[in-house]
């Protein structure tokens, strides 16, 4: 598939049908997601194939939480799970507000389901000491797990990077025996689209592009 057209039509999939990813499949989309570039060429990434059907079932519980959160602080009118501006949103708020029927099932028993980690003791954390969350550690992780999405989107499949789990990582860990010093980054559903998407909405360019200061002019070409 040509590069552009993947780039524009990788979308958020999270309705797939029945059918299965084959292995040669799977194991071709990791064999060129490999490719991404890391920290030192360091490489710290681990991918679970996540098979056992029990399994699956205990990550529905664990999202829940998390995803119950998000739910309630965006119907508040909030950025879910903000650190600047954290929503001023009750624990009673957050129990009482319902999950879409079957949302969380769609993900976690999705044709393929994939957890990546990163192995924290080889990627550069070089802003650990600003006062703020950490971010760059990020750099080394999440363009491969682009890549798996990209590389999925070439085989006619689809998918979605999920992070709900992350904020239950001890629970992660016990459940499929992750080591101490890796950090969980994503869960990847991954299958064949109910609806292929190939109109997605983005703000232009113009709106997030500007020349030699952060209030500069807006780019153009």
């Amino acid at each position: 598939m040509e590069t552009y057209a993947a780039m524009r039509t990788t979308f958020a999939a999270r309705d797939f049908t029945d059918d299965p990813v084959p292995d040669e499949v799977l194991h071709r989309i990791l064999d060129n997601a490999r490719f991404a570039p890391s920290g030192g060429n360091r490489q710290g990434w681990h991918v679970i194939v996540v098979r056992d059907e029990a399994k699956r079932a205990a990550l529905g519980p664990l999202i829940e939480p998390t995803y119950r959160r998000y739910l309630a602080e965006a119907k508040a009118g909030a950025n879910p799970w903000n650190t600047i501006e954290p929503a001023r949103i009750d624990q009673a708020t957050i129990d009482a507000t319902p999950i879409p029927p079957g949302l969380i099932e769609r993900l976690t028993h999705a044709p393929l389901l994939l957890l990546v980690t990163v192995d924290l003791s080889v990627v550069a954390a070089m802003d650990q000491n600003l006062s703020r969350i950490a971010v760059i550690p990020g750099a080394s992780i999440y363009p491969f797990v682009w890549n798996i999405l990209l590389a999925a989107r070439n085989e006619g499949l689809g998918g979605t990077l999920t992070t709900f789990v992350v904020a239950m990582e001890p629970e992660v860990k016990a459940l499929f025996g992750i080591p101490e010093r890796h950090a969980v980054a994503a869960m990847l559903p991954i299958g064949k689209p109910v609806k292929q998407l190939t109109r997605l909405r983005r703000n232009t360019v113009q709106a997030f592009a500007t020349v030699d200061a952060f209030d500069g002019e807006p780019y153009r070409a």
